[in-house]
């Protein structure tokens, strides 16, 4: 039997099914037991059901218990109407054993519309080791005379009804005003969550998206293994809050043609959206798309030179380097300001006079003062005037009428990541920033690096325009592997400002940083999806903590185990900054070095970005004060946040017997209480940080 590729794995597996559709079996079918009419209509597991009625429209069910009523969840899309009535006809079983998921379930449904020529079969699979997630995946075949203008696809549609306390949402999806990936779905909450191009530089994302209350939430996506331009739509209705995914790419099905979607999944579950993030984490590291195993150094808390603008000077910077080793800082990052421009990342000799000595000689002062050196760099970006954009016009991503693609910050254009000579450029920047100026560490930042649109650039010769979409994770993997071959502890961090991380980019990242927060509400809603996604042993980072609520909020990342970074200034603010410094600029006063210090020793005391975190304890939207939890060595550490609060607190997840508490902060001991739940009295402004310890071992 040939092997099955990537993208057809978990795609049908029935043989011969009415109206003539015939597919070679999986290779991991076990045994198939096929029922005729009238047989059970319902996939699932003991967690998830999905029950077709004779309209093969479903309802989904949790433990038993129906969450919606019997609705046309899978349709295909032709304008103005909607085919979402199929007469059910023959449904399939077959036993799974599947190399990468193990043991599993598939059941195929076959019906015809009853208005239209026109065949539907949809394939629902479920795996034991992922209970409460189906895998869906629908074919669509005309089995008429003539054409038919198709304009789309939907899969997995389903309306929670209303509950007191509402809805929350997330959403994977980028969206050019940077806008909170987790959100209250207040009335008249409509987001379509599209993973195509927001905008010339902002796109792609984590094709998840999540709905729930207060008891039971769903949550769809796809689980392919490159970018796929689908949506997924949200909504507040009269009826309560719906979600699905959608196909909305428009073709013609000639007769006897087909249409199959891409592999799509649902899960139930309850509590916010972590755990269903993390079992398609899960899914996907079995399918080979795992985040990357950092550095120790990557764990390291970090000074960045950019409080001094892209104005700076090296002075300023070297002058800073013995403050910030003093406060426990152990990464110095030089940031924009140090090339002539964004293409051909050349060093300014107005800063650096003699060019490559001085760039060795800066990362030779770094490491002077016992702190590693990391380059900020913005690939795939050529201004306007440099001399890679003359040289070499053919790297440019263009469009089908040929026109540029913009990097709107700086004013760029947007280079293709899926042309060789592109990648062997930045290759050979790569090499040289780590092998030759000796950096330990680089920082790719810019909102174009999360996802690029299909390119049209004739030079290119791609076999097709979304080469360029899907070839962007291999140009990472590419900058990433060249990294480690000069350096094995080199560590590469992806900052995609603002747009929700793609995951097919997760292999070639040691570091996600919350990517240019506007509050700490997204350092901490961001850094819980980033921990879902990449998992116990990855490097999430904060960003500037002075991009945080009085930008001074470190508890938003230590409580989150998030590494903590600063971008201060000493002794002085900036002469000429390029945009206008917020009040009190960002110096160094004597005051904040003592809150900055205090906080750089509680992070080094603790580590918690080393611990695991646990993520399903508290729901970000609905427990109050919001909480996140970390186990580590033993411990459990716990942090609240709301801008006031004075009541009762939860300490969930402890195991029996009693733990003494103590408020790291504040360096008071709370006393002891009973676990595997335990209640604390609690008033707190802004946040509470809190350590419990076996009374055995305190």
């Amino acid at each position: 039997m040939t092997p099955i590729g990537r993208r057809t794995a978990l795609k049908f597996i029935a043989g011969s099914v009415a109206g003539g559709m015939t597919w070679s079996a999986s290779p991991w079918v076990r045994a198939a037991t096929t029922a005729t009419e009238g047989g059970p209509a319902v996939a699932g597991d003991e967690v998830i059901a999905l029950a077709f009625d004779g309209r093969m429209r479903t309802r989904l069910s949790r433990n038993g218990k129906a969450l919606t009523t019997f609705s046309p969840s899978e349709a295909l899309l032709l304008g103005e109407t909607t085919l979402d009535s199929f007469a059910l006809g023959q449904r399939e079983l077959h036993v799974l054993d599947d190399p990468r998921h193990g043991r599993g379930r598939q059941w195929v449904f076959t019906g015809r519309a009853e208005t239209q020529a026109v065949e539907k079969q949809v394939a629902v699979s479920s795996f034991d080791a992922l209970p409460g997630l189906l895998l869906l995946q629908v074919r669509y075949r005309n089995v008429g005379s003539t054409p038919l203008a198709v304009t789309g696809w939907r899969t997995a549609g389903h309306t929670l009804p209303e509950v007191a306390g509402g809805f929350w949402s997330f959403s994977g999806a980028t969206h050019t005003d940077r806008r909170d990936w987790v959100q209250p779905m207040g009335e008249g909450f409509d987001q379509p969550n599209s993973l195509a191009m927001d905008s010339s530089d902002y796109g792609g994302g984590t094709p998840v998206a999540n709905i729930w209350r207060r008891d039971v939430g769903l949550a769809v996506g796809h689980v392919e293994l490159v970018p796929r331009p689908l949506a997924m739509p949200v909504r507040r209705t009269t009826k309560g809050a719906s979600i699905a995914i959608e196909g909305q790419q428009a073709s013609t099905l000639a007769p006897g043609a087909e249409l199959v979607t891409e592999r799509t999944f649902i899960a139930v579950h309850q509590g916010d959206f972590y755990a269903p993030l993390a079992q398609y984490r899960s899914f996907m590291a079995a399918e080979g798309i795992v985040g990357a195993a950092p550095p120790e150094s990557a764990f390291a808390p970090i000074w960045c030179a950019w409080g001094y603008g892209r104005d700076f000077n090296v002075k300023q910077i070297v002058d800073t380097l013995p403050k910030a080793q003093s406060l426990g800082l152990e990464w110095a990052v030089l940031d924009d300001g140090w090339q002539t421009n964004e293409g051909d990342w050349k060093i300014d000799l107005k800063k650096f006079p003699r060019g490559d000595a001085d760039m060795r000689a800066f990362t030779a002062e770094v490491r002077k003062h016992g702190m590693r050196p990391r380059l900020w760099l913005a690939p795939l970006a050529a201004d306007p005037g440099s001399d890679v954009l003359h040289d070499h016009v053919d790297m440019l991503l263009l469009d089908k009428d040929g026109a540029f693609q913009t990097v709107t910050w700086w004013n760029a254009l947007t280079q293709c990541p899926a042309y060789q000579p592109t990648i062997d450029f930045y290759v050979a920047l790569t090499r040289k920033i780590i092998g030759d100026w000796g950096f330990d560490g680089i920082k790719l930042d810019g909102q174009h690096l999360n996802a690029v649109a299909p390119c049209y650039n004739p030079a290119h010769k791609h076999a097709h325009p979304t080469d360029s979409v899907e070839g962007l994770a291999t140009f990472w993997q590419a900058i990433h592997r060249a990294a480690r071959e000069v350096n094995p502890d080199a560590v590469i961090e992806l900052c995609p400002c603002g747009t929700a991380f793609a995951i097919h980019n997760l292999p070639a990242t040691d570091q996600y940083p919350s990517s240019d927060p506007l509050s700490s509400w997204q350092v901490r809603s961001k850094g819980k999806s980033i921990k879902a996604l990449m998992g116990h042993t990855s490097s999430y980072a904060g960003d500037h903590v002075e991009l945080s609520d009085n930008r001074d909020d470190f508890a938003s990342s230590v409580g989150l185990g998030a590494v903590i970074s600063t971008k201060f200034t000493w002794p002085r603010d900036t002469e000429h900054p390029a945009e206008p410094l917020p009040p009190g600029g960002f110096v160094l006063t004597p005051e904040r070095e003592a809150l900055w210090r205090k906080w750089v020793d509680l992070y080094k005391a603790h580590m918690l970005p080393k611990g695991e975190y646990l993520g399903a304890l508290y729901d970000i939207g609905f427990d109050k004060p919001e909480a996140h939890a970390i186990a580590k060595d033993g411990a459990q550490y716990y942090t609240f946040y709301a801008p006031s609060f004075d009541g009762s607190i939860e300490l969930r997840g402890l195991a029996a017997g009693r733990w003494k508490v103590r408020d790291l902060f504040n360096e008071t001991d709370l006393g002891a209480v009973q676990g595997p739940v335990a209640k604390l009295p609690a008033k707190f402004e802004r946040f509470l940080f809190l350590q419990a310890t076996p009374e055995s071992v305190a």
